[in-house]
């Protein structure tokens, strides 16, 4: 029996890593809202040269499929689900910045229409997903893609985007068990949070770094130039 049970992805329907209202104390709240909006501020500065018009249709294109992408869930034991985060997926076709912005814009969008995640969880959630996840997926993505220079190009992109799908959706879960097992309003410990959120997103991030590597594939395949992440590469 799962003493955990899985369930602190699901309070009023709230899918795992949307964080839902009551499970954060103000501490972290306040924390993770202020490391976000740093964030945003920080990388708003000096992203102004790569919002053209042409990058904003890309960003919002992503931002859609990405949208859509994470409507689908995977059933695990416990009562709730897994779904697709595309963290990776926009940091790679993106880059970083606009990666951030797009997972951003999700978020939010889920939290205020869908009810996906709370609102005094929002700055959690944008920090786990659009920041930790996109940087993760991102630095993941570049680092392979130097690692198997001597690989066929296909396989290549292939191999370094699953493996940055797959590495982000996990160190994304790690940082909501983090957050939620060192609230004092969740009732479990990080003993607890962390190897279950780990867990679960390590074994499952498997199908996270397939439907990235096929769709970056995909892209890269019709017009690489669209891969911001293969830039100096």
């Amino acid at each position: 029996m799962l003493i955990f049970r899985v369930h602190i992805s699901m309070r009023n329907g709230a899918p795992l890593l949307h964080i839902p209202d009551g499970f954060l104390d103000v501490y972290w709240i306040t924390i993770t809202y202020l490391a976000t909006i740093g964030y945003f501020t920080i990388i708003g500065k000096r992203s102004r040269s790569i919002f053209r018009p042409e990058t904003i249709s890309t960003v919002t294109t992503i931002a859609a499929i990405v949208f859509v992408a994470q409507m689908f869930n995977w059933p695990i034991p416990g009562g709730t689900s897994l779904h697709f985060l595309g963290s990776a997926l926009a940091g790679i076709i993106l880059g970083p910045a606009l990666g951030s912005i797009a997972l951003a814009l999700v978020l939010v969008v889920q939290a205020l229409v869908f009810h996906d995640g709370g609102i005094t969880t929002l700055g959690a959630n944008i920090l786990n997903m659009a920041i930790i996840g996109v940087l993760t997926g991102y630095a993941t993505f570049r680092f392979f893609m130097r690692l198997l220079k001597n690989t066929d190009g296909k396989k290549r992109i292939f191999i370094s985007s699953f493996m940055a799908g797959w590495i982000s959706l996990f160190i994304a879960g790690i940082a909501c068990g983090l957050e939620i097992g060192l609230s004092p309003r969740f009732p479990y410990g990080v003993l607890i949070t962390i190897p279950v959120m780990g867990i679960w997103h390590l074994v499952l991030g498997v199908v996270e770094g397939i439907i990235t590597g096929l769709i970056v594939l995909y892209v890269y395949e019709r017009n690489p130039h669209l891969v911001m992440g293969l830039e100096g590469i």
